[in-house]
């Protein structure tokens, strides 16, 4: 006898580690339908998604309705251009689609943080990691899953210098670096993501990049 199939939701779906995502969701036999929610037309064509253009400032709570929730937003201090929009992308998103999600019936979060996600933390980044977890952690989902990967490497829609040469600093001390703080390959984030998800675990869950790394 087999289960019935899931709905899947994805915020961030462009992103690095989103696109894998929604890849891997749309190839799993266990998700019917693949929703993203995004700011412009995807280019991506499939008989299971459905992409939805989604104003994050004004949320319509009707188009958030999934079984699993597949959170990918992330953002940096440069691109954010201030803490403000930072703190919108990295925790108001999330955890206002979080808890419309919950509301209209979701039974499992999923969410990419950071190595060091921490509310005490001195640095901002961090910190507001943590405060997402922290305020997540709050919600009852039936499974909370958080991800927290070291510096991610893969081929991004966009070239940023810093964190290229961190990818050939990471690769080439790679043998010197403890598991956990070795840079982590944007696939395998998905794949965790995905197959752990799409289990039937239940809890709060936090899996550190050194696990990612065995998938």
């Amino acid at each position: 006898m087999t289960s019935e199939k899931r709905s899947a939701l994805v915020i961030g779906a462009t992103g690095l580690v989103g696109a894998k995502v929604v890849a891997k969701l749309l190839s799993s036999d266990k998700y019917a339908c693949v929703k993203v929610l995004v700011r412009k037309p995807s280019a991506v064509n499939h008989p299971k998604l459905q992409s939805i253009l989604f104003d994050f400032d004004h949320p319509d709570a009707s188009l958030i309705q999934a079984d699993d929730v597949f959170c990918c937003l992330g953002t940096t201090m440069k691109k954010a251009g201030s803490k403000d929009a930072f703190y919108r992308v990295d925790f108001t998103y999330p955890y206002e689609i979080a808890g419309i999600a919950l509301a209209n019936g979701a039974k499992r979060f999923a969410i990419i943080t950071a190595m060091g996600a921490d509310r005490t933390s001195l640095f901002y980044y961090n910190r507001v990691k943590g405060e997402i977890e922290a305020s997540l952690r709050k919600l009852k989902y039936d499974a909370l899953l958080i991800f927290r990967p070291s510096l991610l490497i893969g081929e991004r829609s966009e070239t940023r210098f810093g964190e290229k040469a961190g990818e050939w600093a990471a690769k080439f001390f790679q043998f010197m670096i403890p598991a956990r703080y070795r840079a982590i390959n944007a696939d395998k984030v998905a794949e965790a993501m995905v197959s752990i998800t799409s289990s039937n675990v239940k809890g709060t869950l936090v899996y550190e990049s050194d696990l990612m790394q065995e998938f």
